[in-house]
């Protein structure tokens, strides 16, 4: 009887044995599934000037003349401009109106300048530092006047499309409308502009 047992005993595991291993060896090729591999957007690394940009500014002016002809006031306006990107070193040239209304202590109003620059700089990547220099048209309520100015400027590249900045200019006019009165302008503007 013991016998019996063993040999059922040894069937039921060499049985047990050779179904597992039936199963275990199927003949199909085994299915792999791919796993999706995230695709991730590289962030905006900035650098590349090159293109047209308009937007707008705002700011404020300080005019100092001959005598008591004196007058501060905030300024607004816009730009139009074209930058070229040649790798560390950008140039680029620019259209820019402000309108204010400076009261020159009752002698005279000024009442916007028009500005054409030439603008030159280095490439910091997402940063813009650069120097602008140009003439300028005072409109007054007494004439007009074409000045020089100079001045420094920085612009940040939000995005690709838009920059944030600042510029400091420094404007000098001679002879205001024929009036023999002379002033020295200083302006600084907080811009914004939209690349296209």
């Amino acid at each position: 009887m013991k016998t019996i047992y063993k040999f059922g005993a040894a069937t039921l595991v060499s049985t047990s044995l050779l179904a597992s291993t039936a199963i275990a060896g199927n003949l199909a090729d085994p299915v792999v599934e791919t796993v999706a591999t995230p695709v991730f957007e590289p962030a905006y690394a900035g650098g590349d000037w090159t293109g047209a940009y308009g937007g707008l500014n705002l700011g404020y002016g300080d005019v100092n003349g001959d005598g008591d002809v004196d007058g501060d006031d905030t300024t607004y306006g816009l730009h139009l401009g074209y930058d070229y990107d040649f790798g560390r070193y950008v140039v680029g040239g620019e259209l820019e109106y402000d309108k204010t209304d400076i009261d020159l202590n009752g002698a005279a109003n000024a009442d916007s300048v028009t500005r054409l620059k030439l603008r030159g700089g280095y490439d910091f990547g997402r940063t813009l530092v650069y120097a602008t220099a140009g003439a300028a048209k005072l409109k007054t309520d007494i004439g007009d006047d074409t000045g020089e100015f100079i001045g420094v400027g920085v612009a940040y590249q939000v995005s690709e499309r838009f920059t944030v900045g600042g510029e400091l200019l420094e404007h000098r006019f001679d002879d205001i409308g024929g009036s023999g009165v002379d002033a020295d302008a200083t302006t600084f503007n907080l811009r914004g502009s939209f690349r296209f």
